[in-house]
């Protein structure tokens, strides 16, 4: 029972957050940034996800139902949010925006602001993974040490995230400044396009649990 519920764990956790898949969009989020306020992001990204996954894993369903919001509803919320990002990545909105004074005074608002949006919710704790969070204590049945399982296994997760994130600054380096540019842009496309699923995944579901079409 441990041993199966240990293993299908795991297997939904890795899939549904997708470390190496984050990656690249880490890097356009972080463009611009040193190697230490890279580093201050992916470990508070993580660690903000790690307390919104925990959350949900222990009752976050119950208070979404009373507070009457639906997994589908927060799904294209966490989708139109997305595209905004995407916009800017795409057109260089922000960087253009600030002088270099103005950016070294943000700097600490700017490393707090991406790590809880749109890194810690939600690429990392997205609708896909407060789901599973979800669905995976459900099967735990109030067990506490099935619980405590499902709770480090959220933890390994996270922290391989975070160490995916880190080695990705070495990429980085190498693209070097053009080559980061047209990365950032490349990836802006990309995220528009997951954020315009997510709206779709979103429709189709709430529309199945209304029973149209």
């Amino acid at each position: 029972m441990i041993r199966d519920f240990t293993s299908s764990t795991l297997a939904t956790l890795l899939v549904t957050l997708d470390p190496p898949g984050l990656a690249p969009i880490f890097l356009a989020l972080t463009q611009g940034m040193e190697g230490q306020e890279r580093r201050q992001v992916a470990l508070r990204a993580c660690l903000i996800a790690f307390a919104i996954l925990t959350f949900f894993a222990l009752g976050g369903g119950e208070i979404l139902s009373v507070l009457g919001i639906s997994l589908p509803a927060f799904r294209i919320a966490g989708g139109m949010l997305l595209f905004w990002i995407s916009f800017e990545m795409v057109f260089q909105a922000r960087g253009e925006r600030k002088a270099h004074a103005a950016q070294s005074a943000l700097t600490i608002d700017r490393i707090r602001n991406v790590a809880a949006f749109p890194l810690a919710m939600p690429l990392l704790a997205g609708p896909g993974a407060i789901t599973a969070a979800i669905l995976l204590a459900g099967r735990a049945n109030t067990d506490p040490r099935l619980l405590a399982i499902l709770i480090a296994l959220i933890g390994a997760v996270l922290v391989c995230c975070a160490l995916v994130f880190l080695l990705a600054q070495r990429f980085a380096r190498l693209l070097g400044v053009t080559g980061n540019i047209v990365l950032t842009r490349l990836l802006g496309v990309i995220l528009a396009a997951l954020a315009v699923q997510f709206v779709i995944d979103g429709t189709f579901a709430a529309m199945a649990t209304s029973g149209v079409g």
